[in-house]
């Protein structure tokens, strides 16, 4: 069996950590209790979080016992961001996003079992700690240089903004997480992003301070694309997870166009495919990169993980109707909005219009001359059905989910039409 470890580092999973040898001994010792934290600063996780619930996965999966944290109280203050001070939301809102926060994550990792996941909030120890319990109790083992040094704070400090005593004192809470969790569920590891370093660090040797105990961290790279820029933007803004922010559909065809240069890289960290299937499609890719074999797999994988089998049927039979190998009536009406949200479209009336008015009034074709000739030569389709009468009138019976009537020229060209 590959140790776990050796495993992550291949996958591409590991960027820093704290003593290596010892760190694989602890783990080789039996079940170890680790923690990733995850603050309600949006209303849905996104791809970055979808990282350090894959690791969590991987560590679940060799037998160790996840400790999922909600930041109930540190989703109120957010940590600092080098693009400047963070907008404080309302403790409502905060809450709010967090109960998403925990549905979401309910659904990658296992709460039954020897290795049960349990699911946990700061602010049920944070909320019970006074100003000056704060102070006396977790305050008087930081130093100020240290914190001033740490990356993200001095960058805020050299700008024009600066940085307030709020985010600034994020990671002493964060720090106090870890000893909580040391201390309530013999938690000894911490994972998260490469970002967090310091202010894991900083749970590392407040736990050492405090208890005399060694702990350890592991943190994830941040994701970026062969060309150096950073990996996770689509047209819509972030890939978040929740289908109400990026219908399944978008969030797909998102993985689907994820170049040949970082297909592999991305099936090793956002899949749990094996090695052997994984190099095989290294292969595929190299001798047949026009297939798209890796992105297919990429897509559909991750798909299935963020939105279930179900959903990820549903995107297929879209994606095969869309191109013509499918049927179009049987796509339900979000999936098929969001499958044509940025085709071409134009509004129709019913009984009044035609595959001609369609043509030229979606900019399949510049004036009814052309349309009509695209149709006489075989090349015009609504619904994936070839039209041979140009005067032919749009009834309701042809309107799919949605009232909407998709319209081909060639097999390429698509457009939409909403028949009012």
């Amino acid at each position: 069996m590959t140790d776990l470890l050796d495993d992550l580092q291949w996958r591409g999973l590991i960027a820093q950590h704290t003593d290596f040898d010892a760190l694989r001994e602890h783990l080789n010792s039996g079940p170890v209790t680790f923690y990733c934290g995850y603050d309600p600063t949006a209303a849905s996780l996104h791809h970055g979080h979808l990282v350090q619930l894959i690791v969590m996965r991987h560590l679940q999966n060799a037998g160790h016992r996840p400790l999922a944290l909600v930041g109930g109280a540190t989703g109120q203050i957010g940590d600092p961001r080098q693009s400047g001070e963070r907008q404080l939301q309302p403790t409502e809102v905060v809450q709010g996003w967090a109960d998403n926060l925990r549905r979401q994550i309910s659904r990658f990792l296992d709460f039954e079992g020897p290795a049960a996941a349990t699911m946990v909030n700061n602010l049920d120890w944070t909320s019970e700690l006074s100003a000056i319990d704060l102070l006396r109790s977790i305050g008087k083992y930081f130093r100020v240089g240290t914190m001033l040094n740490k990356d993200i704070v001095a960058r805020r400090l050299a700008s024009d903004e600066g940085i307030s005593f709020t985010e600034f004192s994020y990671q002493v809470l964060q720090a106090n997480d870890y000893l909580e969790l040391f201390r309530r569920y013999g938690c000894t590891l911490e994972t998260g992003g490469n970002d967090q370093w310091g202010n894991m660090i900083g749970g590392v040797d407040l736990i050492h301070k405090v208890e005399g105990k060694d702990t350890h961290v592991l943190t994830t790279p941040i994701i970026t694309k062969a060309d150096g820029t950073k990996f996770g933007k689509s047209e819509g803004g972030a890939i978040w997870l929740d289908p109400d922010l990026m219908s399944p559909y978008a969030f797909y065809q998102f993985w689907l166009q994820v170049a040949d240069a970082d297909a592999i890289r991305f099936l090793k960290i956002f899949t749990f495919l094996d090695r052997e299937t994984i190099e095989g499609l290294e292969v595929e890719v190299a001798e047949r990169p026009h297939m798209r074999a890796a992105q297919k797999e990429l897509a559909a994988r991750v798909t299935e993980l963020v939105h279930g089998a179900d959903e990820l049927e549903r995107v297929l039979a879209a994606t095969a109707a869309l191109w013509g190998t499918g049927d179009l009536r049987a796509i339900d009406e979000a999936t098929l909005v969001s499958a044509t949200a940025d085709l071409p479209r134009a509004t129709l009336k019913t009984g009044e219009s035609t595959i001609v008015d369609a043509l030229v009034e979606t900019g399949l074709e510049k004036g009814r001359g052309a349309a009509r000739r695209t149709v006489a030569s075989g090349g015009a389709s609504v619904n994936n059905i070839k039209v041979e009468d140009e005067d032919q009138l749009f009834s309701k019976d042809d309107v799919l989910a949605g009232n909407l009537l998709l319209i081909r020229k060639g097999k390429r060209n698509l457009a939409v039409i909403e028949l009012v």
